[in-house]
């Protein structure tokens, strides 16, 4: 779904348009932290505390302005003088969260700056109502049909304005959230799209347009503003899209023109090495932005994730209890304790910190995938869906949410379905050799097999991340009585497993020289077969074969059997696998036919 947007800017409120118009590029970074600084005080007076935090942040890594040079507040208007009282005691109840008593105070007044706080209030006191009821009545695994009863309300109100052309940047940005809030996705594609025209400064606008946008043909059709803050955005969006080398250029060029310094960089660009599963880089990166920002929480479950795959219990640990000590009421923390628990096996208590997680924000994605995992570990399938589906609720490019739908459906033996949510995670990650040989294995499963054989050959030519696909493809081939191509493809795994240089134990070893040495003692290569049965010697499984098929080598030659030549395959130096077609390049997403749900 593409919305082709094209949007004539409308004007801003005189006393903020002069200093709102922003370079299209980098050349002056003066400027660029005056609008910074201007916007951070701006999104703060209408309680958009995130989005000022961010641009504070972003301003900070920019060198200091001399007082000369520092911008003075906007000018106030007529109307905001006038709604100055009510503004002023209506803020001080937001910022305690009295929200309806703040729209309360607010009602009536004519002031753009007011009138966003009135509905903002509004919109936020169905939000927490909502929440408060979720939580209360339901618990967090319940598919909760709770909705925000303002919102039918605030839409109806916010679109005579806009119909009006009475929005300012901030009253478009507010109702593009409620339409987003209705599932009306296109209606609030175009209403965030013109946000960002209006007022391109507002980093808000462009983090909720992010969300919406499913794919790079999509990204293509938005009409956007040619501002440098348009690239902030468009290395967050590849970040979200899986485009990882797009997104890391991006970040480096921001950080050649000046923002070297910027946190908020530093974290993406570890974000981004964690999605492409670079694990040392992305440790790398965050230890150094721990000690750049000791107290940073954002970003910290993913540092955790990290930390989880690599088992590294005492950091782990030692993260734990530091951001419990700077607030161990946030989500990110919650993931981090939960994480810990997982990794001591403890699955329960890790269940019981992510449900905590989503009680302090019900919307927090990584909290639901978490929690699905851990419902998985627990063998509780029906719990896992729910949770992976929430997930999928609040972000449809989780995905591992759809790979552990999966693997959830696999559980539960119901191979179409497992086969689709595979597919999309398939769609979401194509370079990704796990969801390959999960799709290879269910396509095996439905015995369409030149389907399961093209997943295995695509899982290895992307770099495969658990060294199976290979053997896969080779036990198809024996499967299908294709001798040679297994062999092939088990010589191919032996060479992969020795030439990486890291000593680990791999199951299929044993398998892989089991059959080569039986394929090799079939074609009469003996010395081949004697080598592979040698090997078979080491491992606990196969040694009496190994034995065994060494004595029958030995038999056969004293009885003066001769080694054929008609097999041109020796070890260790196969036929080019190119000869089965196999793929040597980075692919696109397959485009499999199959009967799906």
């Amino acid at each position: 779904m593409a919305a082709s947007t094209s949007i004539v800017p409308v004007a801003v409120t005189a006393a903020v348009a002069p200093v709102l118009s922003i370079n299209s590029d980098f050349s002056d970074l003066r400027e660029i932290k005056k609008q910074l600084l201007l916007i951070a005080g701006l999104t703060r007076e209408r309680g958009l505390l995130h989005s000022s935090k961010w641009s504070a942040e972003l301003a900070f890594s920019l060198p200091a302005l001399p007082l000369a040079e520092l911008q003075p507040p906007p000018p106030i208007t007529e109307e905001d003088a006038q709604d100055m009282d009510a503004y002023t005691l209506a803020k001080a109840y937001f910022d305690v969260k009295e929200y309806d008593r703040a729209a309360h105070f607010l009602h009536g007044c004519n002031s753009k700056k007011a009138y966003f706080l009135y509905m903002y209030s509004r919109y936020l006191s169905g939000e927490k109502k909502k929440d408060d009821e979720t939580v209360d009545s339901l618990g967090p695994l319940e598919k909760g049909q709770v909705k925000n009863e303002a919102l039918r309300e605030l839409r109806v109100e916010l679109s005579k304005k806009h119909q009006a052309r009475e929005l300012d940047g901030f009253g478009l940005y507010l109702y593009g959230v409620v339409l987003r809030k209705l599932d009306l996705v296109k209606e609030a594609i175009d209403v965030f799209v013109e946000a960002t025209h209006v007022l391109p400064l507002h980093w808000g606008a462009w983090l909720e347009l992010c969300n919406l946008i499913t794919d790079k043909e999509m990204l293509k059709f938005l009409s956007l503003p040619d501002t440098w803050m348009k690239e902030f955005f468009l290395a967050h969006i590849y970040t979200e899209l899986q485009l990882i080398e797009e997104a890391l250029q991006k970040y480096q060029n921001l950080i050649d023109v000046g923002f070297s310094k910027s946190s908020y960089i530093v974290s993406q660009i570890a974000v981004a090495y964690h999605n492409i599963r670079d694990i040392d880089k992305a440790l790398s990166i965050f230890n150094e932005l721990r000690k750049q920002d000791p107290y940073r929480i954002e970003n910290m479950d993913t540092f955790s994730n990290l930390l989880y795959v690599r088992s590294m219990k005492s950091e782990l640990s030692y993260l734990a209890h530091n951001l419990c000590e700077i607030d161990k009421y946030r989500v990110e923390t919650c993931c981090v304790i939960g994480n810990y628990y997982s990794l001591r096996s403890q699955h329960e208590k890790a269940a019981l910190y992510f449900q905590r997680a989503l009680k302090l924000n019900p919307r927090y994605l990584g909290a639901w995938t978490l929690m699905g995992h851990e419902y998985m570990e627990m063998k509780n399938t029906s719990a896992a869906i729910q949770a992976y589906r929430h997930a999928i609720e609040v972000n449809k490019r989780d995905y591992r949410a759809w790979y552990g739908l999966g693997q959830t459906y696999e559980i539960l033996k119901m191979p179409f379905y497992c086969l689709y949510y595979y597919r999309r995670a398939h769609q979401l990650r194509p370079n990704d050799s796990r969801m390959l040989v999960a799709l290879g294995e269910c396509y095996e499963k439905l015995n369409q097999l030149v389907e399961a054989k093209k997943c295995y050959w695509r899982a290895y030519a992307v770099g495969d991340v658990e060294k199976m696909a290979l053997v896969k493809l080779a036990k198809l081939h024996e499967q299908l009585t294709e001798s040679e191509q297994a062999a092939q493809c088990y010589i191919k795994y032996i060479q992969d497993i020795y030439s990486c240089g890291e000593i680990v134990e791999h199951l299929e070893e044993s398998t892989a020289f089991r059959y080569l040495a039986q394929y090799y003692f079939k074609c009469k290569l003996w010395d081949e077969a004697s080598t592979c049965a040698q090997k078979c010697c080491a491992f606990n499984d196969t040694r009496e074969e190994g034995k065994a098929l060494l004595r029958q080598i030995l038999q056969l030659r004293n009885q003066g059997e001769t080694p054929t030549t008609e097999v041109p395959a020796p070890f260790f130096l196969p036929a080019s696998l190119s000869a089965n077609n196999t793929p040597t390049r980075r692919v696109s997403p397959l485009n499999l036919s199959s009967v799906t749900p």
